[in-house]
């Protein structure tokens, strides 16, 4: 067994306890790989672009070196359970549906905050996802060494610390982590400064902190362990020799080895030989386990060199799993270890596992790939919540049927792939671009929604522009007095708009007895003996009318109306009032009024 192992459990299997995992959440560039980072001791996030962690890892913490980092915060004597294993997830995505048997797989979590920016979209996300899942956390409040005039002290615990900054700096901190304190509360979580809290159960407790320079590191280990210790042992309690059960982080290629999966287990035993099932992305994959490796204490998962081959590995912890097989392994299914069980039932208990994590499809939307189970679920909710509609949503990444499927979509703002931390295959993408397929890619939820928003507001922008373009405008004019250039062939006129937009190629009409006649067609519009293509309110334009002689069929003083299709004023009074101007509006609001006097229903 590992570092990050229980004692030995009894001969008989008796239950014996793990170690509770730990998720560390939040804003890009709040601080969270930083924090993880001088937790263990590594600087992993110097190897990333951005550093933002790419993938997702997991970290054994024995309380030996959680001890010696927090100092005299923490007794070792005083705790049972042995250590802190963290999951360090790219995204909250990765977090909503890491599953342990329909809970979260975090036993707690950590929700890094920056002092300075407060929440902020993904801590927003979060903080929905923690409340969704009920797991408790605590919030890390990040960055307190770039308070103004902070006196820096290399891993001292915060309290100590703070005592030793001048009293505006102090004052300073105080006021950004109550604005963090009324921002929880803003949420409907009630939250205090970890060292007045009373009951963690009841109150979420603000660890202030600098990942930088260790400061308040202490108290936040301390908080994770005592909190663990306190209210999470009965939990903690497992058959560490039983058959294993954990949750597929990534599955990917490993040199000598083929396609394997990370994963947590956080029940039971899994070794070598050992029978597995493991979530699939047709069906459940029965394998053998063929290699299990597992990373060194305060290693990282995702380091290769970091690995050695272990003939067993116990709850709770990360491991590297290879067996044959696991190509359409999903991240984010279950695993389990068959042994004396039965393997129908083994196989069945993880269909049922899988068929929790559902995404409601409809018959027409957009096409969802994601890279875990985890992903596809709160996109899904995401979408949900915008009344955003989904045709297809799987793990994995973009191939040539997926832009098949968008391809046959019925409105054009359907035809797209969002892409969620996925790769994009070339056959797929050159058929996307010949077909006129839109994928949008990105490993932020709320950005990849947002450029798809963005994306259907501009084209039904220009879907309204094009409408408006070749749809007749309302509008009213007169002729003038004493302004006939001609009377008929056609008859040329001087006309001042009184309310509208007056546009070549519209139909003229009078109105008479409670009705509209058609005279004729307007023709042509001159101002200042040029032409132009249109005359607004107020203007005073000389129009030639192809139909009336003036004299017989209109007269010099005359209102004319620029006569409107019933199923143009329709979609102008249902679709774009808002894209007319209010003189628009008003010939409009006229013209109706006028219609309706004579039939109710006209233009409904």
């Amino acid at each position: 067994m590992s570092d990050s192992t229980e004692a030995d459990a009894d001969a008989d299997g008796a239950a014996t306890l793990r170690t509770p995992i730990v998720a560390v959440l939040g804003h890009v560039d709040h601080g969270k790989t930083t924090l993880l980072d001088k937790i263990r001791g590594s600087a992993v996030s110097e190897g990333e672009a951005g550093a933002i962690t790419q993938h997702i890892g997991a970290t054994a913490v024995p309380l030996s070196t959680i001890s010696e980092m927090a100092g005299e915060l923490v007794d070792p004597t005083d705790f049972d359970l042995p250590g802190l294993l963290y999951i360090d997830t790219p995204g909250h995505h990765s977090f909503s549906t890491l599953r342990s048997r329909g809970g979260a797989l975090a036993d707690i979590a950590v929700l890094v905050v920056d002092v300075n920016d407060g929440f902020q979209p993904q801590t927003e996300e979060a903080v929905d996802i923690l409340k969704r899942t009920q797991t408790p956390f605590i919030v890390a409040a990040n960055k307190v060494d770039t308070v103004p005039g902070w006196n820096p002290n290399e891993g001292l615990p915060i309290q100590e610390s703070m005592e030793q900054q001048s009293e505006r700096v102090q004052g300073d901190l105080n006021e950004r982590l109550y604005g963090i304190i009324g921002e929880l509360s803003d949420h409907d979580f009630a939250a205090d400064m970890y060292w007045r809290v009373q009951n963690f159960q009841n109150n979420v407790g603000v660890v202030p902190v600098s990942a930088m320079t260790g400061e308040g590191v202490p108290d936040l280990l301390t908080v994770l362990m005592g909190l663990s210790q306190r209210y999470m042992k009965d939990e903690m309690q497992i058959d560490v020799e039983g058959p294993g059960a954990g949750t597929v982080l990534e599955v990917k290629e490993a040199q000598g080895f083929g396609t394997t999966v990370d994963a947590v287990l956080y029940d039971g035993t899994i070794r070598e030989d050992d029978e597995i099932v493991v979530g699939g992305l047709e069906a459940p994959i029965t394998t053998e386990v063929r290699a299990l490796l597992q990373p060194k204490p305060l290693e990282e998962i995702r380091t290769e060199k970091a690995f050695e081959k272990v003939p067993e590995v116990s709850a709770a912890a990360g491991v590297k799993i290879a067996a044959p097989d696991l190509d359409d392994a999903m991240a984010g299914a279950p695993i389990r270890v068959v042994r004396d069980r039965d393997r129908g039932q083994v196989i069945a208990d993880v269909e049922q596992e899988l068929a929790e994590i559902e995404v409601t499809t409809e018959g027409q939307g957009v096409v969802v790939k994601a890279d875990t189970l985890g992903s596809l679920e709160a996109i899904a909710s995401t979408l949900d919540e915008v009344d955003i509609p989904i045709v297809r949503a799987e793990v994995g990444d973009v191939a040539p049927r997926d832009v098949r499927v968008a391809e046959t979509a019925e409105e054009e703002k359907h035809e797209v792939l969002l892409a969620f931390s996925v790769d994009v295959l070339d056959d797929a993408r050159r058929l996307a671009e010949q077909e006129g397929v839109r994928i949008f890619e990105h490993d932020v939820i709320y950005r990849l929604v947002e450029e798809y928003e963005e994306y259907v507001e501009e084209m039904e922008r220009a879907q309204q522009t094009q409408v408006l373009e070749n749809i007749t405008r309302p509008a009213r004019f007169q002729i003038l007095n004493d302004h006939t250039f001609r009377q008929n062939d056609p008859a040329v006129v001087g006309v001042e708009v009184l309310t509208g937009t007056v546009k070549r190629n519209s139909n003229v009409a009078t109105f008479e007895d409670g009705e509209f006649e058609r005279v004729g067609q307007l023709k042509s519009i001159q101002d200042a003996g040029e032409d132009i293509d249109e005359a607004r309110m107020g203007d005073q334009v000389a129009v030639s009318i192809d139909g009336p002689t003036v004299g017989r069929d209109i007269e010099e003083g005359d209102e004319l109306w620029i006569y409107l299709p019933e199923k143009h004023a329709k979609i102008l009074e249902q679709e774009l009032t808002d894209e007319i101007p209010g003189d628009e509006r008003e010939a409009l609001n006229q013209y109706l009024e006028k219609q309706r006097n004579r039939d109710p229903f006209w233009g409904k």
